[in-house]
């Protein structure tokens, strides 16, 4: 059997178990967090949808910011229209100033430039490469000059690139979590309910890797079978096309089961899929898996993998440290 920490550069310092690997952090996470977001297209107006809903007991506020004047405008007043009959506690929403966008306890940024029209072939995600990273590396400059000390959390895709290019503007590697995971263990849940191939992966299952192509689901940790695994990934990995071929933008799952509820559990200090830095200095790259933060740090899983598991994994990690 392999392990997952063994991708992780012997240089970093970390703390090892049979079951967990801990990345020490001084970062914290508190009850009531403050959560700014950034950009309210598709995937940040619906991601903030899910904070609204579910960050009651979790998040104090959500801050937004936009270009778009009158789409903050819209969002705010429509955001925070939204109440139960009791009046329970809801997160409320605040246009903020570009200025204040790091001040709070997790930043999201869910901005994107150039995103692919419907129809386009190939892995969408990719293509958008290019001009995200050059604005995510803006806004990591600009947390690190305003000694943002919180979460920077990245939603836009290619998630786990971005991420990259967020620590190489300066940030610690710890303060850096990517979301694309959540929906990839979402869409394999999905196939799994319909095929009985599939189920063991709603009892043992794990999703690996990046938020695209090299995406690894096992169908099982404990009795591993490659290829009803590989099979699972591909319908996880074209899921998006399938919705696209039907003329639309697939990004109400991402939104929220990458962004919203992983963010809010993450905040929880629960379980959540999201990519963590595995790597030392500018060696290594971010990749999703299972963990949790905690008072010491974040905590990823390190259970015993099927060789042919970890090599799927170690190839997917590889390719990252490529991009």
């Amino acid at each position: 059997m392999r392990y997952i920490s063994e991708l992780i550069d012997k240089n970093r310092k970390t703390k090892l178990s049979e079951s967990s690997v801990m990345f020490p952090d001084k970062k914290r996470i508190k009850k009531d967090s403050k959560v700014n977001l950034l950009a309210l297209g598709d995937v940040g107006g619906t991601v903030l949808m899910g904070l609204k809903l579910l960050g009651g007991s979790t998040i104090s506020q959500i801050g937004i910011y936009d270009l778009d004047e009158k789409m903050a405008r819209r969002y705010e007043m429509e955001i925070n229209q939204i109440s139960f009959p009791d009046g329970r506690k809801l997160p409320f929403v605040e246009i903020l100033k570009e200025e204040r966008i790091f001040d709070c306890d997790m930043f999201v940024f869910c901005a994107s430039l150039g995103v692919p029209p419907v129809g386009s072939s190939g892995d969408v995600r990719m293509a958008q490469l290019k001009a995200n990273r050059r604005l995510v590396s803006m806004y990591g400059k600009k947390a690190v000059k305003s000694g943002f000390d919180g979460i920077f959390a990245v939603v836009s895709d290619p998630v786990d690139p971005l991420c990259k290019a967020a620590l190489m503007s300066g940030l610690d590697p710890c303060q850096i979590q990517g979301y694309g995971l959540g929906v990839m263990n979402g869409r394999a849940r999905y196939f799994a309910e319909k095929d009985k191939r599939f189920t063991r992966y709603l009892r043992e299952g794990r999703a690996f890797g990046p938020h695209g192509e090299d995406l690894v689901i096992a169908d099982s940790i404990k009795v591993y079978n490659d290829e009803i695994s590989k099979e699972l990934t591909k319908f996880a990995v074209t899921a998006n096309m399938r919705v696209r071929e039907d003329g639309f933008k697939p990004y109400i799952a991402p939104a929220m089961s990458s962004g919203a509820i992983s963010l809010i559990e993450t905040l929880k200090g629960e379980w959540n899929y999201s990519s963590v830095y595995f790597g030392c200095g500018e060696k290594g790259a971010f990749l999703g898996c299972k963990n949790k933060r905690t008072p010491e740090g974040i905590v990823a899983e390190n259970l015993p993998l099927d060789e042919a598991l970890f090599m799927r994994i170690k190839y997917a990690y590889d390719n990252l440290k490529n991009l």
